[in-house]
């Protein structure tokens, strides 16, 4: 989580360098083809093979429109007028978009208290960021593509752990075949603005190729291994951390001043979002134990073969007991 923290937060830096030199659309197209040129070579280098089959594909195909092609275009087109912290600030409502996108799926079992005050915070703070009641405040079509990107993610989050993860797929696999098809999808894309002439120096293409590289390749995987090892709400959690990154690499390599406004709208939806976080880490601490050791492992071998293997593991590591072993051992292989 820390270095894709660290990761993610800088790409805000990358792309502001990289923009000085290319279109946004050559940005993303490049990302998106050398990140996929090296997780396919990382694929098979590790004995993995890209996903078979026509569901897999459409699956990944919807997912890396919303995760990749839309949010990155999104950002490149954003910080032609939005700077790199307030960027990264932006993207931090992610978590935000997350728990409202539960909400109207029905994944989230309702909000207490402490948690939608939260969530109202987090869209204060974004307001104050955006401030619309000043002409020469943020708010313009560069700060609303950026919101449109973080709520993009909150999209391809969910969508990938309901239909790619846990599926008998390595991740590996997952994130070099979406970040082909992002490829494609925004190959489709240049006529419409990529194929301006450039002429990019070496700090130009340093970034693009940092931003591809570490930022777009070894960052998506890291996310799609936190998405299948701790879910789509959790993976989101990383943008509670971008802000600070990308506001102090903002600050100084690329000299961006900060408004007293901008710090405290970071400041609010930084709570908004930490008390969220907070809430629901705990109210999963506070849970009610589970069922006795055989229904629970009779359950557990239910779900998995249904599918939904990680809450099958969960049961199989904490509420099966020796009493059961035949059975622990169908769950742990029926989750794998």
């Amino acid at each position: 989580m820390a270095v894709l923290a660290l990761l993610w937060g800088s790409t805000f830096l990358w792309i502001e360098l990289a923009l000085r030199g290319l279109s946004p659309l050559q940005v993303t197209f490049i990302r998106c083809a050398l990140g996929a040129l090296v997780l396919t070579v990382a694929c098979y280098a590790t004995g993995r093979r890209m996903p078979r089959g026509i569901t897999v594909w459409r699956h990944i195909v919807v997912a890396a429109f919303f995760c990749n092609a839309l949010p990155f275009t999104l950002f490149s087109l954003g910080q032609q007028t939005v700077d790199s912290g307030l960027a990264g600030v932006l993207n931090a409502t992610t978590p935000l978009w997350s728990i409202a996108l539960g909400l109207g799926l029905g994944s989230e079992r309702g909000l207490r208290p402490v948690r939608l005050t939260g969530l109202l915070l987090g869209f204060a703070g974004t307001i104050v960021i955006l401030a619309p009641w000043q002409s020469a405040g943020a708010v313009g079509w560069g700060a609303l593509a950026i919101l449109g990107a973080a709520a993009s993610y909150a999209v391809a989050f969910t969508y990938m752990g309901r239909t790619l993860v846990r599926k008998g797929t390595p991740t590996i696999s997952l994130s070099a075949a979406q970040l082909v098809a992002a490829s494609g999808l925004t190959a489709v894309a240049l006529p419409i603005g990529g194929l301006e002439s450039i002429d990019p120096g070496p700090a130009v293409l340093i970034a693009a190729v940092v931003l591809s590289v570490f930022c777009t390749a070894i960052t998506f995987h890291l996310t799609y291994r936190i998405i299948n090892d701790e879910g789509a709400t959790n993976a989101a959690v990383v943008g509670y951390l971008l802000p600070v990154v990308s506001v102090l690499l903002g600050a100084a390599v690329l000299g961006e001043e900060l408004s007293i406004r901008v710090v405290l709208g970071m400041a609010v939806v930084l709570v908004g979002v930490g008390m969220t976080r907070r809430t629901g880490a705990t109210v999963a601490t506070a849970a009610p134990a589970a069922a006795p050791a055989p229904a629970a492992a009779e359950g557990a071998v239910e779900w998995a073969v249904e599918g939904t293997s990680a809450r099958a593991e969960d049961m199989a590591a904490g509420n099966v007991t020796a009493g059961a072993p035949a059975t622990r051992r169908a769950v742990l292989e029926n989750a794998e």
